[in-house]
């Protein structure tokens, strides 16, 4: 049933999923600023809670740019939460831990939709039968905000991973790598970007990230006894 209701739909049903993501990618966004922000004042670091980014508000945290990535392709970003690495007493050590607080914050509400799903979508909705249209699209686009939540979690959590600058895996590529050589690889950070953002519009880096969430996505839907709901 729900194979069939998440892979159909006109124009209207993918202008109402359009308005369905929106709440997914502000809070989704706003949790990941916001995690970078708490780690780094839990570290010491004050400057995000002085400029009140400590907070789940997304007109705190979105760039208008990121915020139609996200929306769109699934992967996005917002107005990155500042971070004064002088406040950390091992700064190598904590810039890691703050870069990689982003995509745990996303892999967790990931998560969270996926319970959610797993329980109420495929759960006790799957098992009632619509009387009328208004409960069918009701179902329908419960499912389908759940099913968002999650896609869209593990996307912006695999993108952000990415090992290339400015991506916060590039920061935690600065504990791994040695001083030298990382310095080395931030010398050509302008490069690096230009080069990320053409592959991403021509297609082949849009087609890895894709393809590790689904490989993720189907490993977790496996996990949790919903094998074969994948779309």
């Amino acid at each position: 049933m729900f194979r069939h209701l998440l892979g159909g739909g006109d124009i209207a049903t993918f202008l109402v999923g359009f308005l369905l993501t929106l709440p997914i990618v502000m809070l989704s966004l706003s949790l990941h600023e916001t995690a970078h922000g708490y780690v780094a004042w839990r570290l010491g670091d004050p400057t995000a809670k002085s400029l009140g980014r400590l907070t789940l508000n997304p007109i705190k945290h979105l760039d208008p740019l990121g915020f139609l990535s996200m929306a769109l392709t699934g992967f996005g970003w917002a107005n990155p939460v500042p971070v004064n690495s002088r406040y950390f007493r091992k700064p190598r050590r904590d810039i890691a831990l703050v870069a990689a607080a982003g995509p745990v914050s996303n892999l967790l509400l990931a998560a969270l939709f996926l319970l959610v799903l797993r329980f109420l979508g495929y759960g006790y909705l799957a098992t009632l039968t619509p009387k009328n249209e208004l409960q069918f699209n009701l179902i329908y686009f419960t499912v389908l905000f759940l099913y968002y939540g999650v896609y869209m979690n593990i996307t912006l959590a695999v993108f952000n991973l990415l090992p290339v600058p400015p991506l916060d895996g590039s920061r935690i590529l600065y504990r791994l790598l040695p001083p030298r050589l990382y310095y080395k690889v931030m010398q050509h950070e302008r490069v690096i970007v230009l080069v990320v953002l053409i592959l991403l519009i021509l297609g082949p880096l849009s087609a890895l990230i894709q393809m590790l969430t689904r490989l993720i996505m189907r490993g977790l839907f496996a996990l949790v006894g919903m094998k074969g709901f994948l779309i």
